[in-house]
């Protein structure tokens, strides 16, 4: 189910000014007079788990700012076999400018909050805005940095330090409240134990056994089998081998 919220009004939009994607994602880099030439022709949706929000070859027509939840990027192989490549968060920018067809499947992991513009118009703000350009520009290396550690992690890393490798990537990404200094954090799981084990190549009996020791050796608490609680997460980090 979608809901549509109305997002416009004189000046800077009223939901821009606390926006997250506003002051840390892409749109930082707009001036007022664009903020409000971008909401006019924007639309802000609530969009529940499993959705598919870009489908792979599928033509773009539009892009979006992630504004809550967690999204999925998949790539499908011509048998029809699936593997996740990638996570993205609050408040990255979903798709890819100046290409026709998407490379992937975007799937909602969780209910996702989005707000999204038309190609046309983002794309005409790239070539007038050196600083979106720029911002987009900042977030795209920062995502092949993080591909690139992840290729390490798949590729070298033990099933145990593997689990706690993902476990600090939700830490660090989807707790409102992570603070790296504080030593703790609390989160729900976005993926499931299968769609785990599809991340990062194991089996779901692999993932689980590893939950179980990171629990039984008290890294981790686990509540509802999605909740985690991380009391030291210096704990974590040596698990994980960073």
């Amino acid at each position: 189910m979608i809901e549509r919220l109305d997002i416009h009004s004189a000046g800077i939009p009223v939901l821009c000014r606390a926006c997250e994607a506003r002051h840390r994602g892409v749109c930082g880099a707009l001036d007022p007079d664009q903020l409000v030439a971008l909401a006019k022709t924007s639309s802000k949706h609530r969009v529940t788990s499993g959705a598919e929000l870009i489908g792979d070859m599928e033509a773009v027509d539009g892009f979006s700012n992630i504004l809550s939840g967690v999204v999925k990027l998949t790539k499908t192989l011509s048998d029809g076999r699936e593997q996740i490549v990638g996570l993205q968060f609050a408040p990255d920018f979903l798709g890819r400018p100046f290409r026709e067809e998407s490379a992937l499947t975007a799937q909602a992991a969780t209910d996702v909050s989005l707000c999204s513009f038309p190609r046309a118009t983002i794309e005409g703000m790239l070539k007038r805005s050196p600083g979106l350009e720029h911002r987009l520009l900042e977030q795209t290396l920062r995502e092949l940095d993080e591909a690139r550690d992840w290729m390490v992690t798949l590729g070298r890393k033990t099933a145990g330090e593997k689990v706690a490798s993902f476990l600090m990537l939700i830490a660090t990404y989807i707790d409102p409240e992570f603070d790296p200094r504080s030593g703790s954090a609390v989160f729900d799981l976005p993926l499931t134990r299968a769609e785990i084990a599809d991340f990062l190549g194991l089996t779901i009996e692999t993932v689980s056994r590893q939950l179980t020791k990171l629990k039984a050796d008290k890294v981790i608490e686990i509540e509802n089998n999605r909740r985690i609680t991380v009391e030291n997460i210096e704990r974590l980090r040596f698990r994980a081998g960073l």
